[in-house]
């Protein structure tokens, strides 16, 4: 059987998301729509594809940062996308939402992580995101049941900062981000570190700083996946001076920063950066070309996919006992396999 020639892709960029789509369209010389989105006066949405999808690959943009508000909204799009005639569906989400309650503390309590996997698994025939926090899960193969991309931000973080910072010192959040961490560190030939933490609750986080007098000649660079409540980058940043560093320089994928996590941090930092995963005033890293990348890479394949459903992966051993991992069990390709 010989390979149908690909689809033409439209990207279409949903409220809020119309910078990323341009870039990631420009990015990957494609077609670039519009919606049409509005409130009824009942509150309920009003959605309109403003371009021809027909036979076209349709791409909706659509960071999940804050996602209950315009979730319906997506969802509604992509079913207006495939019933006027859209080859397949896509969701870019740089950042994606319900990825943290992936167990019941509580009796009673909803697992959203895998109520969400579903719903936008019935919507959707693709997924690409960018570092969603794994945690438990060993994979989003484990929850989502359609094709799903989990692209790495990490080694743009170490181009920015081998680029940006003289003499960087990689500091981790935590233990557990040691092989990221160390991922990092290696690719721009820097020493690396990483933080003992205890979390008593969302805001009350302890941090303990190990002896890094060693190098207190170089300038010290906190990297996370996710600033929310940014305890941990707070905390760690008025550790670094009581040693001796300058103030420190912070680097992150997605910058939530709820409330007022980035005001309590910016003037404890000599700068902060962020991928544009999260629209924020400290976005300095693009993603669009990872994403494009991705994108076009199977593009050859694309007229051929219709719905491929499958049930969720069963548990492999590491999800079964919980343990925790960051941002994944596995290295990340671009670790070459090793810690």
């Amino acid at each position: 059987m010989s390979a149908a020639r690909p689809s033409p892709r439209l990207v279409l960029p949903l409220p809020g998301n119309e910078a990323f789509a341009r870039q990631l369209a420009a990015a990957g010389r494609w077609e670039l729509g519009a919606l049409q989105t509005r409130r009824f006066p009942d509150g309920e949405s009003y959605v309109r594809i403003a371009a021809q999808v027909a036979d076209k690959s349709a791409v909706l943009v659509q960071t999940l940062a804050q996602p209950d508000p315009g979730f319906l909204s997506l969802v509604f799009a992509a079913d207006a996308a495939r019933d006027l005639g859209a080859r397949e569906v896509i969701l870019v989400a740089p950042y994606l939402a319900y990825m943290r309650q992936d167990r019941r503390f509580r009796p009673g309590e909803a697992i959203t992580s895998r109520s969400f996997a579903r719903l936008v698994s019935s919507s959707f025939d693709r997924l690409v995101t960018v570092d969603p926090h794994l945690h438990r899960y060993p994979a989003l193969s484990a929850l989502y049941t359609v094709p799903a991309d989990t692209l790495h931000a990490a080694p743009l973080l170490a181009d920015w900062i081998a680029a940006e910072v003289d003499r960087p010192l990689v500091i981790g959040p935590d233990e557990e981000s040691e092989q990221w961490v160390a991922a990092i560190a290696r690719r721009i030939g820097a020493p690396h570190a990483v933080l003992r933490k205890i979390r008593h609750g969302d805001r009350n986080v302890e941090v303990a700083l190990s002896d890094l007098s060693a190098w207190r000649d170089r300038q010290a660079v906190l990297v996370d996946d996710i600033a929310s409540s940014g305890r941990t980058l707070i905390e760690a940043a008025r550790q670094l001076p009581r040693q001796g560093f300058a103030p420190p320089v912070v680097a992150v994928v997605h910058a939530i920063f709820a409330e007022d996590a980035y005001q309590q941090l910016a003037p404890l930092c000599s700068r902060i950066v962020s991928t544009d995963a999260v629209r924020h005033e400290s976005n300095a890293i693009a993603l669009a070309p990872l994403i494009a990348q991705a994108l076009a890479a199977d593009e050859e394949g694309v007229t051929n996919l219709g719905r491929h459903r499958r049930p969720p992966e069963p548990p492999d051993e590491v999800a079964r006992a919980s343990i925790d991992s960051f941002p994944a069990s596995d290295p990340p390709a671009w670790t070459s396999g090793h810690a």
